[in-house]
C-alpha cells in the first residue's frame, strides 16, 4: 500500500516502534485453521522457493531521506528502481528475527517508483537458518512486511501488493554438503529486468494473520512465531570486488556426468582434457570446457560473471579452498559448494544470492560443440564486516608483521552476519569459536557490534541452560547433544565485554545465562569440587586431550568460568551471585590438587577409577594457572613442562594428514581413544584454536618470550599464495577463524596494550621490551586507537584514554590522555 495520509505517515516513520503498520504478506492463496482447539505448532519442514514482491508509488520531489524498515522469512534483497539496496535479515533464531531500516533516497527519480523485494524461503534448515516453529498460517512458507516513509508517501506491505514465485530458482540435490546452500538458476525462466518487476506473472499478495488462541487474527507485526521484531545490532557488510588472477582453460572429451554442480564438476576433473587457453576469460568454441580460475587468495561473498552463449547452454562453478591434484584423493571435509546457472540466450549476466568462500573456481560450460562461447568477468563482491579504524602493527621483524596481518584476514573472512568457523565449508556460528574472533576485533577495530552479537545470538540455551554448540541453523534445531565447554568460552567472550566496555545493561541482560551455564555442571561436580564424567560432546580443542573421569581440564575451564561470573556479578551489584561462585572455586581448588604430579612438575589431563593416567598435556598445565588453581610456585615448572619444544607432540582425535579422518571420528564413536606417543615423556600440544588459552597462561607467567617463540609457528599457513591461518596443524580448512590467536597476542602482549580495570576507562601498556627491536603498533579501545611505539628500551605512547605504562627499565608511569615518551 503507498499513501499520503499524515496519520499513518506518523506511525511508519517510528522506525524502533514494537507495533508495525505493515502487513505479513506472502505468496499465493491462504488457509485458514482446521483444528479450532489446536494449540501444538506445526512442524516439519517446506519446499524452498524464491518470490518478488512489488509495489510501485509516485514521487512529486525526491526527499532528502527515506526510511523503510523491512524483516523477512528467511531472506530478502530489496530494489529500488532495479538497484540493490540492501540485504538482510541477519542470522537470528526465529523468535527474535531482525529488521533493517533502509535509506530509498539514493534510488529514487521524480515520477513513477517501482519497489521490489526477492524473499527466499529455504524450507529445510541449513547452517544458518532454521525454521519458525509454525502457527497454522506463519512460519512454513515465505513472509514479508516493510513500512516506511518516502516523502508524503507511506509505504505499508499489503494486499495491493503484487507477488509471483520465480521458479527459476532451486537448490541442488544430492549432495553432501555442511549446511550450506547450492544455488542453481535457469535463466530461461527469469525475465530480463525483473529486479525493476519487467516481465513478471504478478498476482496479488496474501495478507497472512497469526492463527492461535488469542492471535485474533492479527497480521501486523508482533506476533507469532517471530516475537517482538529486533532492530539489526551490527553495521552493514561489504568489501572489496576481487578478480582472478590467473586461469587456464581446457577442452574435455567427454560430457559431464552427474545432476549436481559437485558431481558434474568432479567427473571433468577426472576426465582427459586438451588445453584451450590461458587466462581469467575465455573466448572460443563451445563443447565442453573446463576453467581453472584462481583468486590468488580466500574470497568470500557473492559471484558474478558474465557470459555469452545460446539458451540452455549450462555452466558450473565448483567452488574449492584448495587445488585439486590429480591422484590425490580430496579430503572429507572437502566444502561441496558451487552454483549452476543455464543460459537465456541473451543478457546472460548473473550475481549469485549465496555467499561462498573460495580460493578456486572449477567453470564447466556444457554447450554443443559448434557454437561460439564466451565467459568473462566474473567478480567476488566481498560480504563481510568492515573493521572501523584497523589496528596496524610494523616492526623490524616482517614475520611478526605477517602474522598481524594474517590473523586480521582469517578473522574478517569469518566475520559476516555473525562469527563464522570458515566461510567456505560450513559458515556456522559456533557459540566457541567466536571468542577468538572477539577478541581479535576487541584489538583490531573500534567497531564492537559484533562481538556483542556474537554474545546474544549465543544467548539461546536449551531448557537445562546449556547452549547448543552452534546456533541459529540446524544445530539448534535439532535441540540434540552439544559441546558444554563451548559455553564456558562463550562465557568467556561476556568476560571480555566485561573488560572491554562500560555497558552494564548488556551485562546483567546475559549474566544470568552465565549462571545457568556454570550450574549446569553441578550435578558433575565431586565431593572434592572437581568436575567428573560430564556426558555429551566434551572437547576444548581438537587436540588429543584426555576429559573422561575426573578432569583436570574441565575443572579448570569452569573454575575460570566461575572467576568470570563472580567478577561480572559484583560489577553489576549481584553479591550473592559473586558470593556462591566463589565458594565453589575454593572448594575445587582443594580438590584439584588430585590432578598434580610432582615428577613431573605439572598436572595430568585425568583421573579414571582413582588412577591418575599419565597424560599431562599442554592444555592441562596451562588452563591450571590460567584458573588460579595452580600455586604460583608451581608456575615455571609447568611452562616448562608444556612449552619444551622436544617434548612436544601433535596429535589429534579426530583428524590428520590433510582433513578429518573417518577412521578416528568412527574410533571416538565406538569409545576407542588410540595413543600413539609416549604420554609419560611427552606433551600434546594444543592445536590453534586453544593455543590462546596457552598463551594467556604464558603471559600470566611472565614468559611472553614464550608466546612469541610459539606464534611463529602459524608461518606454517602462510604458503603458496594463502594469507589466512588454517584450522589445524596439517589438517583442515585453510582459512579458520578460531585459528586466528596471533595479532591478539601481539596486540595484549607485545604491543602490550589492555585495559587497566573493567570498562576501559584507562588503559594498562607493558610493551615486550628486548623481544623485538623495534615496533609501532596500533590497538583500538572505545574512545579510539592507542599508539605505542617501542625502539629498544624507549617507548612512546599517543592515547585517547589515562593511561599507566611500563617503561624499559621497569618503572611504572600513570598519564592522562596524551601522547608522552619514556
Amino acid at each position: 500500500m503507498s499513501t499520503t495520509d499524515e496519520g499513518m505517515a506518523a506511525a511508519v516513520v517510528a522506525v524502533d516502534a514494537s507495533a508495525w503498520v505493515g502487513h505479513w504478506i506472502s505468496h499465493g492463496p491462504v488457509s485458514g485453521p482446521t483444528d479450532p482447539i489446536g494449540i501444538g505448532r506445526e512442524d516439519g519442514d517446506a519446499d524452498f522457493g524464491r518470490y518478488l514482491f512489488s509495489t510501485a508509488f509516485d514521487l512529486a520531489d525526491v526527499p532528502a531521506e527515506a526510511l523503510v524498515r523491512l524483516t523477512a522469512d528467511s531472506r530478502y534483497v530489496l530494489f529500488c528502481n532495479g538497484e540493490e539496496v540492501g540485504r538482510g535479515p541477519v542470522r537470528s533464531q526465529p523468535r527474535r528475527l531482525s529488521y533493517d531500516v533502509l535509506d530509498l533516497a539514493p534510488h529514487l527519480v521524480e515520477g513513477v517508483n517501482s519497489l521490489v523485494v526477492l524473499v527466499t524461503y529455504y524450507g529445510s534448515p541449513n547452517s544458518f537458518w532454521f525454521p519458525a516453529a509454525a502457527n497454522p498460517i506463519i512460519g512454513r512458507r515465505p513472509v514479508l512486511v516493510l513500512e516506511g516513509q518516502v516523502g508524503a508517501v507511506s509505504l505499508a506491505t499489503d494486499d495491493s501488493w503484487r507477488s509471483a514465485e520465480m521458479p527459476a530458482w532451486t537448490l541442488a540435490t544430492g549432495i553432501a554438503h555442511i549446511g550450506v546452500p547450492v544455488e542453481e538458476v535457469d535463466a530461461r525462466r527469469l525475465p530480463v529486468g525483473w529486479q525493476r518487476g519487467e516481465g513478471v506473472a504478478w498476482e496479488p499478495a496474501s495478507i497472512l494473520s497469526a492463527s492461535h488462541p488469542g492471535a485474533l487474527a492479527r497480521s501486523q507485526p508482533p506476533t507469532d512465531p517471530y516475537g517482538p521484531l529486533i532492530r539489526r545490532r551490527i553495521g552493514e557488510l561489504g568489501g572489496d570486488v576481487a578478480a582472478p588472477v590467473g586461469g587456464a582453460w581446457s577442452r574435455v572429451a567427454a560430457r559431464p556426468e552427474g545432476e549436481n554442480v559437485i558431481e558434474r564438476a568432479t567427473s571433468v576433473l577426472e576426465t582427459a582434457a586438451e588445453p584451450a587457453g590461458a587466462g581469467t576469460e575465455y573466448l572460443g568454441t563451445g563443447g565442453v570446457l573446463h576453467g581453472v580460475l584462481d583468486m590468488g587468495r580466500v574470497v568470500a561473498g557473492n559471484v558474478s560473471f558474465e557470459v555469452d552463449a545460446p539458451a540452455g547452454t549450462r555452466v558450473d562453478l565448483h567452488y574449492r579452498e584448495v587445488a585439486w591434484k590429480p591422484g590425490k584423493a580430496d579430503p572429507m571435509s572437502l566444502p561441496m559448494t558451487g552454483t549452476t546457472y543455464v543460459a537465456r540466450g541473451e543478457d546472460d549476466a548473473y550475481g549469485t544470492l549465496e555467499v561462498n568462500g573460495f580460493r578456486y573456481i572449477h567453470v564447466v560450460v556444457d554447450s554443443s560443440d559448434d557454437v561460439e562461447i564466451a565467459f568473462r568477468g566474473l567478480r567476488v563482491s566481498e560480504r563481510l564486516y568492515p573493521y572501523e579504524n584497523e589496528a596496524r602493527f610494523t616492526s623490524s621483524d616482517p614475520e611478526l608483521d605477517a602474522l598481524w596481518k594474517a590473523s586480521l584476514r582469517t578473522v574478517q573472512l569469518n566475520s559476516q552476519d555473525a562469527f563464522t568457523d570458515c566461510p567456505t565449508r560450513e559458515q556456522r556460528a559456533w557459540v566457541g569459536d567466536g571468542t577468538v574472533h572477539q577478541m581479535v576485533h576487541l584489538a583490531g577495530s573500534t567497531d564492537w557490534r559484533l562481538c556483542w552479537q556474537y554474545l546474544h545470538l549465543g544467548n539461546s540455551p536449551r531448557s537445562d541452560g546449556i547452549l547448543p554448540m552452534s546456533v541459529a541453523g540446524e544445530t539448534e534445531r535439532g535441540s540434540g547433544f552439544t559441546i558444554p565447554d563451548w559455553s564456558l568460552y562463550w562465557i568467556r567472550g561476556l568476560y571480555e565485554m566485561h573488560r572491554h566496555t562500560d555497558d552494564l545493561d548488556q551485562l546483567a541482560e546475559l549474566l544470568p545465562t552465565a549462571e545457568r551455564i556454570v550450574r549446569w555442571y553441578l550435578p558433575f561436580v565431586t565431593g572434592d569440587g572437581v568436575i567428573a564424567d560430564v556426558p555429551e560432546w566434551n572437547l576444548v580443542d581438537w587436540s588429543s586431550i584426555f576429559l573422561p573421569g575426573r578432569s583436570s581440564i574441565l575443572t579448570s575451564m569452569w573454575v575460570a568460568s566461575l572467576g568470570h561470573v563472580a567478577e561480572i556479578a559484583d560489577r553489576v551489584e549481584n553479591g550473592g551471585t559473586a558470593r556462591w561462585a566463589r565458594g565453589l572455586i575454593a572448594a575445587a581448588r582443594e580438590g584439584f590438587e588430585q590432578f598434580w604430579d610432582a615428577d613431573r612438575g605439572t598436572y595430568i589431563d585425568h583421573i579414571i577409577d582413582g588412577e591418575a593416567r599419565d597424560a599431562a598435556s599442554q592444555l592441562a598445565g596451562a588452563l591450571a594457572i590460567l584458573s588460579g588453581l595452580a600455586p604460583r610456585e608451581r608456575w615455571d615448572s609447568i611452562v616448562a613442562w608444556i612449552t619444551e619444544p622436544d617434548r612436544a607432540v601433535v596429535r589429534s582425535w579426530i583428524g590428520g594428514d590433510g582433513g578429518y579422518s573417518a577412521e578416528k571420528i568412527f574410533d571416538q564413536l565406538n569409545g576407542i581413544q588410540r595413543i600413539d606417543w609416549d604420554a609419560k615423556q611427552e606433551c600434546v600440544s594444543a592445536q590453534p584454536f586453544a593455543s590462546f588459552l596457552v598463551h594467556d597462561a604464558l603471559a600470566r607467567a611472565g614468559r611472553v618470550d614464550l608466546i612469541v617463540r610459539n606464534i611463529r609457528r602459524w608461518s606454517e599457513f602462510l604458503r603458496d599464495g594463502y594469507d589466512t591461518f588454517g584450522e589445524c596443524w596439517g589438517w583442515g580448512t585453510p582459512v579458520h577463524g578460531w585459528s586466528s590467536t596471533p595479532m591478539r597476542d601481539l596486540a595484549r602482549y607485545v604491543v602490550g596494550v589492555s585495559p587497566a580495570a573493567p570498562g576501559f576507562a584507562e588503559a594498562r601498556i607493558t610493551p615486550a621490551y628486548g623481544i623485538v627491536d623495534r615496533f609501532d603498533g596500533e590497538v583500538a579501545s572505545p574512545s579510539g586507537r592507542i599508539t605505542v611505539s617501542v625502539n629498544g628500551r624507549s617507548v612512546t605512547v599517543d592515547s585517547p584514554v589515562p593511561f599507566e605504562v611500563l617503561d624499559g627499565a621497569g618503572t611504572l608511569h600513570r598519564r592522562h590522555a596524551g601522547r608522552f615518551s619514556f
